[in-house]
């Protein structure tokens, strides 16, 4: 009978979930789901030093927002608990004793400034750095005396020589290693704390997982699980390892780079979707059978598989996700895209922190004018930016505009037809625009455009009945008569 499909989630807690991690959780999510399998989040804190207090608290809300379920982690449980490596470190101890009773682990005593001159002498030498083995045959008498001069030991695995380790990679093939050219490796630091490579192995074994889908920056880690199931007698998992991100320059995505949003919890707070979020990120690296590009999360589900992973890194295209969260954001209801974009609003002093019934009205209509257009929330600002000028300053074209002979004249008789509005509303102002075409004779652009760009400083933009009505009548008879007044 075949194993059952259980796949896992490790991050570390050292920061934010970046946008290579959160495609990781969810193609293991989406395999486990396709599958009828279970999804595991494990929390890999052995490194303490780096870990980050909430940390792990960002990394589980960013998950749930991105609308990825797991079966077994910290917060729910599960039979394999517990779900933090360092909460497993008595469970870790028999199998480090194990390995040092059958002579596959050693103390080592080397301290870290001798271990950084030892690969200074090796990289003089156009060697590649590895470990030489200087503890490798330690007797009891040495280890006594080191200790009796306070030093620590950490615990090494053994490598055996002359070996060749195959990973049976679900999308890279086959790919070789050479153990010579792996050096005896930390399993244990001197603190007591394990490695990554060690407590990632024996946590898959135990929790049973039967697919490793990770970033391809981990294929080098490979070999030395490997190692490590085999001294332990384990077997091991099948592994798929996913080519990386890269930017829009074609350069691999650096947590470093500022150039680039890539932390999922920045695009959750710059107002996209967390559905078109989701549809953008599986298809950085998988294909569809079919030439679709917007999905929902049961459709991927349905679909998903790891024969349909590219080899090749993909690139992170912002365009494309703006048109794709474009796409979600013109059928969404108004009150979410709303929600979306009032922080934004509020942060920039445009909305009151808690607007009344009559500001929020305004900002659903301002909302509403620029759904189409949004691509993400904090764009609200930038697209509604003439709402909030002061002053209106025109450019070359609406300059063009505005120095036509019959300009002055539609502009003088659509500022008498608003002196008589009451509501000043989207209706009413059309009526203006309808009563100064008659009034005139002129019509189309002749009629439309001096009004437009008066009021907005644009040559184009939406609605002009409902863009006038949500300017007020104090912001829109103050630019008509600003500009009236210096043509006089």
């Amino acid at each position: 009978m075949a194993q059952d499909v259980r796949v896992r989630f490790a991050p570390s807690p050292t920061g934010h979930l970046h946008i290579g991690g959160a495609r990781s959780a969810l193609f293991n999510y989406l395999f486990a789901r396709n599958r009828g399998g279970k999804f595991i989040v494990r929390i890999e804190d052995t490194d303490r030093q780096r870990n980050v207090a909430r940390a792990e608290e960002k990394l589980l809300s960013s998950l749930r927002w991105l609308g990825v379920e797991w079966d077994e982690s910290v917060d729910v449980g599960g039979d394999y608990g517990p779900y933090r490596s360092m909460d497993r470190v008595d469970i870790y101890q028999q199998y480090i004793d194990q390995l040092l009773e059958a002579g596959r682990a050693y103390e080592c005593f080397c301290t870290t400034e001798e271990l950084e001159k030892q690969r200074e002498q090796q990289l003089s030498k156009g060697e590649t750095p590895k470990y030489a083995g200087t503890c490798r045959h330690l007797t009891s008498e040495q280890k006594e005396q080191y200790r009796e001069a306070g030093r620590s030991a950490s615990i090494r695995f053994r490598v055996v020589e002359d070996r060749h380790y195959v990973v049976k990679d679900l999308i890279r093939g086959n790919v070789s290693f050479d153990s010579n050219g792996t050096g005896d490796f930390v399993i244990v630091r001197p603190d007591g704390a394990p490695t990554y490579n060690f407590a990632v192995t024996i946590d898959d074994h135990l929790m049973r997982i039967s697919h490793v889908i990770r970033g391809d920056e981990h294929l080098s880690n490979t070999p030395r699980q490997l190692m490590i199931y085999e001294a332990l007698g384990f077997e091991a998992p099948e592994f798929a390892h996913v080519a990386l991100i890269f930017n829009e320059d074609r350069q691999k995505m650096s947590k470093r780079d500022e150039s680039i949003v890539q932390f999922l919890e920045q695009y959750q707070d710059l107002g996209y979707l967390p559905e078109a979020m989701l549809n953008f990120l599986v298809l950085l690296g998988w294909a569809p059978e079919a030439e679709e590009e917007i999905f929902t999360k049961q459709q991927l589900i349905e679909q998903f598989s790891l024969s349909r992973i590219s080899r090749s890194p993909s690139v992170f295209d912002r365009e494309k996700l703006n048109w794709m969260n474009n796409h979600y954001m013109k059928q969404q209801p108004i009150e979410r895209v709303v929600a979306l974009c009032l922080p934004h609003l509020q942060a920039a002093g445009y909305a009151s922190e808690e607007p009344t019934m009559d500001q929020l009205d305004w900002v659903t209509r301002l909302v509403s004018l620029y759904q189409e257009q949004l691509s993400y929330g904090a764009e609200i600002i930038e697209l509604a930016s003439l709402f909030f000028k002061d002053e209106i300053k025109y450019d070359e074209k609406a300059t063009s505009v505005l120095s036509e002979e019959q300009a002055s004249t539609v502009l003088k008789a659509f500022m008498d037809e608003l002196q008589g509005t009451t509501e000043f509303n989207a209706e009413e102002i059309k009526q203006a625009l309808k009563n100064t075409q008659k009034s005139t004779g002129l019509k189309g652009k002749a009629l439309f455009m001096p009004v437009r760009v008066v009021t907005t400083g644009q040559t184009q933009g939406r609605d002009l009945n409902e863009t006038i009505s949500l300017l007020g009548k104090e912001a829109v008879v103050n630019r008509l008569n600003s500009f009236l007044s210096q043509t006089e």
